[in-house]
């Protein structure tokens, strides 16, 4: 694990862990290298809008599963 004062070793580890791959990671590690941390945010949003995304399409799918759950136990069909 990165030192807290190791900046960049933080924003590595923190893509990782989110799961950003490899293009995101090194774009994100070469703005930071030159101190452009400002262009971190627009990378970063985009990729948080993308998980956020996925988190929203999997509710849709758990609340459909939800739901069969229920008829299917209610024995409505």
């Amino acid at each position: 694990m990165a030192e807290a004062s190791d900046t960049l070793g933080i924003i590595y580890q923190n893509l990782k862990d989110a799961g950003c791959d490899e293009k995101i990671t090194d774009s994100c590690m070469a703005l930071a290298e030159e101190g452009n941390y400002s262009g971190l945010l627009p990378i970063l949003s985009g990729y948080r809008k993308t998980l956020l995304h996925t988190v929203r399409l999997g509710q849709k799918q758990i609340d459909c599963l939800d739901y069969l759950i229920y008829r299917i136990q209610k024995e409505k069909f």
